[in-house]
């Protein structure tokens, strides 16, 4: 039971805390495109993949008092801190047969430095695979228009991916 909900907190147990509901949407996504234990649906939105299991996923945990949500103003607009509550690191210290996500450390860290703008391509890209680049280029300027991503926005987000993809195995 909520062996699902074990795996987002030792998610965010491993990134300290995650600034925005996008950014924690497009880290899960990219961790389950990496084969990490993730196994929320996801449908293609205006911010690119999102999943409503998900948020019911974080909202539970919000309740359980597992995880603190913290809202912050910024700039005229809001938006969500999210990490592992006392009470949430004190069930996971309970729970010894559970995804740590010891070896995929550094691939959390660096989603979770990247801008959530940035995790939005990069999860983008993962969902039009396995197309041809040249074609998902051209999807993401058709689908991202307003995000104006350059070339050089794509490589990168690429580049990331194979990174990744190696640290992964």
């Amino acid at each position: 039971m909520l062996e699902q909900h074990i795996k987002v907190m030792s998610l965010l147990q491993k990134a300290g805390d995650i600034t925005g509901r996008k950014k924690l949407q497009k880290m899960i996504y990219i961790g389950k495109k990496l084969g990490m234990p993730f196994y929320e649906k996801y449908d293609f939105r205006r911010y690119g993949p999102y999943s409503e299991e998900l948020s019911l996923r974080l909202e539970e945990l919000h309740q359980f008092g597992f995880i603190s949500e913290v809202r912050e103003e910024k700039a005229g607009y809001h938006q969500y801190r999210y990490e592992l509550a006392p009470m949430g690191e004190h069930f996971l210290a309970g729970k010894a047969e559970r995804a740590t996500f010891a070896e995929q450390e550094t691939i959390i860290t660096e989603m979770n430095a990247c801008s959530s703008k940035f995790l939005e391509l990069i999860s983008t890209v993962l969902f039009l695979e396995p197309a041809r680049k040249e074609e998902v280029i051209r999807k993401v300027h058709t689908l991202k228009k307003t995000q104006n991503y350059s070339g050089e926005d794509i490589d990168r987000a690429y580049s990331y991916i194979e990174r990744w993809k190696q640290q992964a195995k």
